[in-house]
């Protein structure tokens, strides 16, 4: 069992920016990999990035590419989300996800592949 915890939403003007972070306990170990994913009400839920806490390979939706970074702590169990350059469109519940690497690589960026989930905290970006 994994437990998340985020924290750092909140509502800014775009081109703002803002962090999130994610405290993850229990069964936490080199191999997770760790997602940030959001959603609006009524679409789906959408990958955002995600990365290998043992070997720091990230990945990002190309809607996020160059403005947010995600970073991983391993000795503080946190996960990151610095999001720069904020859109309205970014506008959403955020939530962090834990997974299983295989091969030093996370599975795909697809709500599926990740099995255990924060409650979510609200990002706002108001033009």
């Amino acid at each position: 069992q994994v437990h998340l915890v985020e924290s750092g939403g909140g509502s800014v003007q775009a081109g703002g920016s803002l962090r999130l972070s994610c405290v993850a306990s229990g069964y936490v170990y080199s191999g997770n990999c760790y997602a940030w994913f959001r959603q609006v009400p009524g679409k789906e839920r959408e990958g955002v990035a995600d990365i290998h806490s043992g070997t720091n390979s990230a990945l990002y939706a190309d809607s996020v590419k160059g403005r947010f970074t995600i970073s991983v702590d391993k000795a503080k169990n946190t996960v990151d989300l610095q999001m720069n350059s904020l859109k309205p469109e970014d506008t959403a519940m955020y939530y962090c996800a834990t997974g299983t690497g295989v091969g030093g690589r996370c599975p795909p960026l697809e709500p599926a592949e990740f099995g255990y989930w924060g409650q979510g905290t609200q990002v706002t970006v108001s033009a």
